[in-house]
């Protein structure tokens, strides 16, 4: 982390125990803001502010991050780091409240791209939302996909219920054609998906 505001929020992340985006996912979620010229991003997951700063990073300079979290205190912090790395007022909308409570409220097919780095046993939920809410050639992330387990694998294992969610956004991704995925490995893995 080589910069002041985002090292800054690196560290209050790992403090906070609301675990940070590595740089090379920070550098994935840049670059596919930035390819899409985005102008509009739903974040699920506020955290301390890490992945906020690289996805604004990526947006066009007049676009607007609306990012949610359920921690007020994450948020304030969020807000802090945005200003700090030069992002004024207007362009970081910071909602507080469960996803599936706020998402439901945002404009359909509203955003280019939606960012989700938050409880896995949601992403299904968390997909559907985005589909609503992606406008055609909109860009789809999750982070934390390949999610391990702390048990041994074996043929007694049974998977838990953030691996079954993931597993399922996975399966869905590459069997609907109305998507085209991309299993990008780093960090904790990022899968994405535009919607033509």
């Amino acid at each position: 982390m080589g910069d002041g505001p985002l090292a800054d929020a690196y560290d209050a992340g790992v403090r906070a125990a609301a675990p940070p985006v590595d740089a090379a996912t920070g550098a994935a979620l840049r670059f596919l803001s930035a390819a899409i010229a985005a102008r509009s991003v739903v974040e699920v997951g506020t955290g301390c502010g890490t992945s906020g700063i690289w996805l604004l990073r990526g947006m066009v300079p007049e676009g607007i991050l609306t990012t949610v979290d359920v921690n007020a205190a994450y948020q304030d912090y969020a807000r802090s780091a945005f200003a700090r790395a030069g992002f004024g007022a207007g362009r970081a909308r910071l909602i507080r409240g469960t996803a599936l409570e706020v998402l439901p409220r945002l404009t359909d097919g509203g955003y280019d791209m939606v960012s989700v780095d938050a409880d896995q046993v949601s992403y299904p939920a968390y997909l559907e939302e985005a589909l609503r809410l992606l406008r055609p050639g909109g860009v789809v992330v999750f982070n934390n996909v390949m999610v391990g387990s702390d048990e041994p694998d074996g043929p007694l294992r049974v998977p838990g219920p953030a691996e079954i969610a993931v597993r399922e956004v996975m399966q869905r991704m590459r069997e609907d054609e109305s998507f085209i995925p991309l299993l990008v490995p780093v960090g904790e893995g990022l899968l994405a998906a535009i919607r033509p």
